[in-house]
């Protein structure tokens, strides 16, 4: 069998070398071999006939079927930039192609547009009781303090103190070692040393000086800056005097060190922005801003942190309740969430939320609105699951993140008392001037 196929392999091989020549022939005497004549004109290729042309695009729409697709974007933010990258490409396509001229499709404004279910965060400044927007709370709080250092600048300095120094490791340092100052002079009034501060001292400028704030605060209690000669040393140096005057009032000083020790920095609040639509098939559709899916750079290395770790728990066997934890954790890189209650009558009311408040804050936010306040109540999420007011869970521990809808029930004894009294539960449960301000859900 074997020399078979040998023996066939050599003659092909035979027949493709080409045709034979003499040994006494040269290679010049050979007469040229004739080129076949080629036609003049080649014949034009017919296109594919109809039936040719419905067969192809049945076989490509099964092919496409059976192709998985590409998962698109998964967030509504990132379906808008898509939608917004094919906009502008279709339109730079026409602009090139149509006309002068024509009608070119302008790119969508996201912040302020009539869609969006909110316009974006807003926050609340406790100073002045301004709404502002995410990008001007800073700025604005700022100004706030350091306006009211017309007024009251012992307090001004101490929000200052805790508000423009972000790291609070190095605050609780200086306050408490300007603590100790004013206690060293409250103990010890008759010891002239303690009424005397020296800026150059080393712990002054490492945990004092370095904060904004403290100058105005010494200055605003009573100390006064003075050149005192040092012994031992040829030049004078710059100290912190109290003046007399306020020796005379002890009190005050403690009052004042008391006021720097419990202070908070001063942060805006955020704006619940409540709104309230009419039934609505569109209830549960949420078109959200940039605002509810952007990162600050403290969430961004927070959520560095928590990858990081998550690496090295991939090298230890985890349980079921480590596996949980780690679920619920992936929730809490929203920071806002944006909640409408369906009430009995149809109605959506609509707040914005912190995505770790407790569910008790939903609760508020809705008895806030009713006319009754003092009636029990529950809010049910998808699934018929009921949230409990007395629960210490987050709306990201729930699952209600960066947007839900949850549905208002009456508690079973209060629906009994309103049949029985021959009232319609469904009826507006809302408080008047909340109605007069009711919008069409866009």
């Amino acid at each position: 069998m074997k020399k078979f196929f040998q023996e066939i392999k050599a003659d092909i091989k035979f027949k493709s070398a080409g045709p034979g020549q003499k040994l006494t022939e040269s290679v010049g005497e050979r007469a040229p071999k004739e080129k076949p004549t080629q036609p003049a004109l080649r014949r034009a290729r017919q296109g594919p006939t109809d039936e040719a042309q419905m067969a192809a695009a049945a076989a490509l729409a099964r092919l496409e079927q059976k192709q998985p697709r590409a998962r698109g974007p998964t967030s509504q933010e990132s379906i808008r930039n898509q939608v917004r990258k094919e906009l502008r490409a279709e339109a730079t396509v026409s602009g090139s192609t149509e006309a002068p001229g024509s009608n070119t499709v302008p790119e969508a404004k996201e912040e302020g547009s009539a869609h969006l279910a909110v316009p974006g965060v807003c926050f609340t400044c406790p100073l002045t009781g301004a709404t502002l927007r995410k990008d001007q709370r800073d700025a604005h709080i700022k100004e706030a303090i350091l306006s009211h250092f017309s007024t009251d600048p012992v307090a001004a300095s101490i929000m200052k103190i805790h508000t423009f120094n972000k790291d609070r490791d190095r605050v609780k340092l200086g306050v408490d070692t300007i603590a100790k100052y004013l206690d060293n002079i409250c103990l010890h009034p008759e010891e002239e040393k303690y009424r005397k501060i020296k800026l150059q001292n080393r712990v002054f400028q490492e945990r004092i000086n370095c904060l904004e704030g403290t100058h105005e605060f010494f200055e605003a209690i009573g100390f006064q800056k003075a050149l005192l000669p040092v012994p031992d040393q040829e030049g004078p140096e710059e100290f912190y005097v109290l003046t007399e005057g306020v020796l005379a009032q002890p009190q005050s000083l403690q009052r004042h060190k008391e006021q720097l020790l419990v202070a908070e920095p001063v942060r805006a609040t955020l704006a619940r922005q409540r709104r309230l639509f009419r039934p609505s098939p569109m209830a549960s559709q949420f078109e959200l801003p940039g605002d509810f899916f952007n990162l600050t750079a403290e969430e961004i290395k927070r959520e560095q942190r928590l990858r990081s770790e998550a690496v090295e728990r991939l090298s230890v066997l985890r349980t079921k309740a480590m596996r949980e934890r780690e679920e619920q954790r992936e929730l809490r890189k929203y920071t806002y969430t944006l909640l409408r209650v369906r009430l009995p009558d149809g109605c959506l009311l609509q707040g914005t939320f912190y995505a770790r408040e407790r569910v008790a804050a939903l609760y508020a936010f809705v008895r806030e609105a009713l006319q009754n306040d003092w009636l029990p109540f529950d809010l049910l999420a998808s699934g018929g699951q009921r949230l409990s007011e007395d629960e210490s869970l987050a709306f990201n521990e729930c699952g209600l993140v960066p947007s839900a809808l949850l549905t208002f029930s009456w508690d079973a004894a209060v629906l009994e008392d309103i049949k029985a009294a021959g009232a319609d539960p469904d009826s507006s449960i809302l408080k008047p001037e909340l109605l007069a301000a009711i919008e069409k859900l866009s």
